[in-house]
């Protein structure tokens, strides 16, 4: 067997896995990490979801080892800290309990009750484009406000105030920063997060973090970790996609043609777009508390698992001729949310954003375009969520 000797992210292709990863044979190899360690990529589909809801296996960073040098904690330190709040990479009991107070909030009935208002967020996007007229960046004039506005007025936080959260989430997730500038940056963030905090405490709303803060069951700090977590997960990851899937689109005008004219498209364009894209391409990683048994090798106690999407939500094994774009694929358990205890918490609002957004984009311009070739489209090949920098489109 062939012992990858790091995790593979660039992409020759942009819509396509690091090509490392179509060479590759079975669902489960040895890699070396970052730091010399040894441990395991996983690359099928059944495999990944055994991972993802054993409880054998550990969601905390606590003795994982980096898949990539800039992953690794700064020199000195053995792990990185984990915040309070930031139950996105805590185990149960301690998982369980900020989730059971966010679950309510992020519900298929409160979904529905939103996307009137977030229908009105994306026709205000589209009018102030068309008022400005072309060329535009799809990114900064659209894929970015259109969940940084939802996910805003969600927990409270002022959207005017967005330059304070936007760019400094942006060179947290940049990996070409060094590891102290990412976490300059999320020690920045967390501290304007920890102001609004307090002064949701002192004149309370109705908005998510003040129901968080008058509830009683969550410190100053644990309430600054959520609400950290929710603020750069609502925007960061849902941003891309859309940039990212239009772009797709635009390269393929018949699939997006599908989504503009058929209206019973869109559930499954999503779910497509985000299989075969995936643009969490670094992990989920977790680390076996005990000798797991997994596709025919044992994983030692101690050893790190990565996951890679991108090859997972390919995998032959689950997804018919996985390399083929299709709008109207029926929709498969693609794992871009996660599976088990620790699928995304705002799946259902990320899939309403998108399916919400794709096709009005492509109603109110149907002759879009790219308005520069493709190769020129930047790409965030070096950030923790890949996805594209800008999007130069006309019409």
């Amino acid at each position: 067997m062939d012992i990858l000797q790091a995790l593979p992210l660039e992409r020759d292709d942009p819509f396509e896995p690091p090509a490392v990863l179509g060479e590759l044979h079975g669902p489960l190899h040895r890699m070396i990490y970052a730091d010399g360690r040894p441990g395991w990529l996983v690359t099928g589909h059944a495999e990944a979801r055994v991972v993802l809801d054993d409880p054998r296996f550990s969601n905390t960073s606590q003795g994982a080892a980096p898949p990539i040098k800039e992953l690794a904690p700064p020199e000195g330190l053995t792990d990185l800290v984990i915040p309070p709040g930031f139950f996105i990479a805590m185990d149960d009991p301690g998982h369980s309990r900020y989730r059971r107070l966010l679950t309510g909030h992020f519900s298929m009935r409160r979904m529905r009750l939103l996307e009137p208002r977030i229908q009105e967020i994306i026709d205000g996007l589209l009018d102030e484009i068309a008022r400005t007229g072309a060329p535009a960046d799809l990114v900064s004039a659209f894929a970015l406000p259109v969940p940084s506005l939802v996910i805003c007025e969600l927990l409270g936080v002022p959207y005017q105030e967005r330059s304070r959260f936007q760019a400094t989430t942006a060179r947290a997730v940049n990996l070409d920063s060094p590891v102290e500038e990412r976490g300059a940056a999320g020690a920045e963030l967390m501290g304007y997060l920890s102001e609004l905090v307090a002064r949701k405490r002192a004149a309370p709303g109705q908005d998510l973090i003040s129901q968080l803060a008058t509830g009683g069951e969550l410190s100053h700090e644990e309430l600054t970790g959520v609400a950290t977590l929710l603020l750069t997960a609502g925007h960061e990851t849902t941003a891309n996609m859309l940039a990212l899937g239009t772009f797709l689109l635009l390269c393929r005008p018949e699939q997006a043609e599908l989504v503009r004219t058929d209206p019973g498209v869109a559930a499954t364009a999503v779910e497509e777009l985000m299989r075969y894209l995936s643009i969490t391409h670094i992990g989920p990683i977790r680390v076996a508390r005990a000798d797991v048994p997994l596709a025919g090798r044992t994983i030692k106690a101690g050893e790190t698992v990565t996951l890679s999407l991108p090859a997972v939500n390919r995998d032959p094994a689950r997804f018919p001729d996985p390399g083929r774009f299709d709008v109207t694929r029926e929709a498969g358990p693609q794992l871009g949310f996660g599976h088990g205890i620790h699928q995304c918490l705002g799946q259902q609002l990320a899939r309403l954003e998108m399916r919400l957004a794709y096709p009005a984009l492509l109603r109110r311009f149907p002759g879009l375009r790219l308005a520069v070739p493709a190769a020129e489209v930047p790409l965030r090949q070096r950030a923790t969520i890949y996805g594209v920098a800008a999007l130069p489109v006309t019409w």
